[in-house]
């Protein structure tokens, strides 16, 4: 992903597509999304992950938290409308679907202050 020239001109937000991550494997996504937040940035995922990519993650996020380098991930998932993603059939037999939004951000720059069923506000630091 492009980076910004001088971090001191702000946090850059990285906002990637679920057509990207779609021929990923786990690992492959995962990594994206710790290679990013490893530089400082803040990714943004357009379908999210899934419970158990979620999970993944936070199992590879705590093998590299080290105290000089690294210090874990703040990570907020919303799920889109289930009645825009899903036919009348998959509501009825409970089929939840699993596309949703998450953003991501390294743990000692990103707070989240506030969040509901519509809103994420959450509290950028530069470092």
């Amino acid at each position: 992903m492009p980076e910004i020239k001088d971090p001191d001109d702000g946090v850059q937000i990285d906002l990637v597509s679920g057509e990207r991550m779609e021929g990923l494997t786990t690992m492959e996504k995962i990594r994206t999304v710790l290679d990013g937040v490893r530089e400082g940035n803040i990714v943004i995922l357009e379908e999210g992950l899934s419970p158990d990519e979620e999970s993944r993650l936070i199992e590879v996020t705590m093998t590299e938290i080290s105290p000089d380098e690294f210090n874990g991930i703040e990570i907020e998932t919303y799920p889109k409308s289930e009645a825009a993603n899903t036919g009348l059939l998959d509501r009825l037999m409970g089929n939840e679907s699993t596309q949703k939004l998450t953003v991501i951000g390294p743990a000692n720059q990103i707070e989240t202050l506030h969040k509901d069923e519509n809103l994420i506000s959450a509290l950028v630091s530069r470092k």
